[in-house]
């Protein structure tokens, strides 16, 4: 209800299809906001100094001018810097997790730069060809009657994946097992039939997702990953200098995700390891010091990584938690067995970014999604109840108390019904100057040759801007569909400033053969323009 009319609402007022869904209009505003921080950063430049003695080094914390920080440099050099504390931390980071849907398409993109659609698409092919578990699924864990099969899964890989040879690993099943965490579908798993066949006959995208879902299941049942942080503070002329260290016991999982990351051609970012020599309470160097000069970092414009991780997330706080148990946008698992996620689906969220940007709100920059105008002004013109996720944490609360019975669904409904009616009256009339928010921007392609006013491109052809002027070149015009060529605004541009245009791959109709040639612009100054080939080239 809230959806199909808004959507109709708003596009009648502003003469532009402008579609709004509860969950994809919570996603655009994620995006906008994000652009709005990026847009408005300011950087700051800020200083470090450095000390030094042999390999060991330490740093200040930010200064904000240059003069302290050089005059801190000063004092220090040749100075003798005293160690005041160390603080040494045993650490244990645990094994994550199987994938689910989304986890897969977050480390797919952040790996190998695919949409969240394209993973979707690669791993549904590869269920169809039992490969891979079934693939649209929230669960990171298996069942418990599963760990028997993985045992054997696990082995198997051992043999087949090329940077698994010679791994020593003693696999924790019991990890992974867990039936409560299981709701409709289990994690995604390579299969039975994967092992057979291995990798033979698959597309490049089809290994790499394999090998991706492969070695994370070899990570999820191996040992923790077991290290000691060292920070080791420091006294020199009167202020403070940090350093920190990394000592690794025993590699456990780390070791098999380092192993899969060499493999990748991928940008990937290897973990430096800095150890600091031996140091007691109370030693004191001789240093030597430098200053660095930095500056502060905007935030980060979304990845579908990113994005999708925040979807994930969206609205947690303002949904109780002891009241809110499913997803926005869907309730799979029925209540009290599915955690509570975000925005939309595992199985929905890539059909939700892939729209918005085929509706032309939001486009891709290399990995970056990111607002266009349209957008940008979408976000702006909605209500802050159809951009903010507090209206859908209150529907799923009452949602929730509907299913328990502690809510009437009738008077529910009646309160949407009353909202859309309230929204419609409201947002009935628009300013005229806001009508024009969402026309398109007019492309010049160049000028008249009858009046020298600019000629603009249309959908279906390139028009004088001058209405008493009757210049107009048809896209569709028979010259170049006999010769099976586009009429493309490079080619009027070209026709437009110099009367000629080179246009390579013309179909010949007699020799049913291709060619190049210099297209003329014959303008008669009659109602229809004229093209003819000057030669071959």
């Amino acid at each position: 209800l809230v959806g199909i009319n808004a959507t109709r609402l708003f596009s009648v007022l502003y003469h532009k299809t402008l579609t709004v869904g509860r969950v994809q209009t919570l996603t655009l505003k994620m995006l906008v906001d994000r652009d709005a921080k990026i847009l408005h950063f300011q950087k700051e430049k800020y200083y470090t100094v450095g000390i030094q003695s042999g390999s060991l080094k330490a740093d200040s914390g930010h200064i904000a001018d240059a003069e302290t920080a050089n005059s801190l440099k000063e004092k220090c050099t040749g100075a003798n810097a005293v160690c005041t504390s160390i603080r040494r931390e045993k650490k244990t980071e645990q094994p994550p997790k199987l994938y689910d849907l989304t986890t897969l398409q977050r480390e797919a993109n952040r790996l190998f730069g695919f949409t969240a659609k394209q993973t979707l698409d690669y791993a549904q092919q590869l269920y169809e060809k039992k490969l891979l578990t079934y693939p649209r699924t929230d669960s990171q864990y298996l069942t418990e009657d599963m760990g028997q099969t993985v045992q054997h899964l696990v082995s198997d890989l051992l043999g087949l994946l090329p940077f698994a040879q010679g791994l020593a690993l003693t696999a924790e099943v019991g990890r992974v097992l867990n039936s409560k965490k299981v709701s409709d579908h289990h994690a995604i798993l390579p299969t039975a039939e994967f092992v057979k066949q291995g990798f033979t006959g698959l597309a490049e995208s089809e290994c790499k997702l394999m090998n991706l879902v492969c070695s994370k299941l070899l990570c999820a049942v191996a040992a923790p990953h077991e290290y000691e942080t060292v920070t080791a503070v420091f006294s020199c002329a009167g202020n403070e200098f940090a350093a920190k260290g990394k000592t690794v016991f025993v590699p456990g999982w780390k070791e098999i995700d380092q192993r899969f990351r060499s493999t990748l051609k991928a940008d990937t970012e290897e973990e430096v390891l800095n150890a600091l020599p031996k140091l007691a309470e109370g030693q004191s160097f001789f240093v030597t010091a430098d200053v660095s000069e930095h500056f502060t970092s905007p935030p980060k414009a979304y990845t579908e990584d990113t994005l999708l991780s925040a979807m994930e997330r969206a609205g947690a706080e303002n949904m109780p938690e002891d009241k809110v148990n499913c997803s926005a946008g869907a309730r799979e698992g029925g209540l009290g067995q599915a955690e509570r996620k975000g925005l939309g689906t595992p199985a929905t969220r890539a059909a939700i970014l892939e729209k918005l940007v085929q509706m032309g709100f939001v486009q891709r920059k290399g990995k970056q999604l990111v607002p266009t105008k349209d957008g940008i002004n979408l976000a702006v013109v909605l209500p802050e109840s159809l951009t903010s996720p507090v209206l859908t944490a209150e529907w799923e609360n009452r949602l929730t108390e509907i299913a328990k019975g502690n809510a009437d669904a009738d008077e529910f409904m009646a309160e949407i019904e009353a909202q859309v009616r309230q929204l419609v009256k409201t947002y009935s009339c628009i300013s005229a100057d806001k009508q024009n928010l969402f026309q398109s921007e007019r492309v010049i392609i160049g000028k008249c040759p009858r009046c020298s006013e600019n000629v603009y491109e249309g959908k279906k052809n390139f028009y004088c801007g001058n209405r008493s002027c009757q210049f107009v070149m048809w896209k569709n015009d028979r010259f170049f569909e006999q010769r099976k060529k586009a009429f493309t605004p490079k080619i009027a541009a070209a026709l437009l400033k110099n009367g000629k245009a080179k246009v390579k791959g013309l179909y010949s109709e007699k020799t049913g053969k291709t060619y190049d040639a210099t297209v003329l612009l014959a303008d008669t100054g009659g109602k229809y323009v004229n093209y003819r080939v000057e030669r071959k080239e």
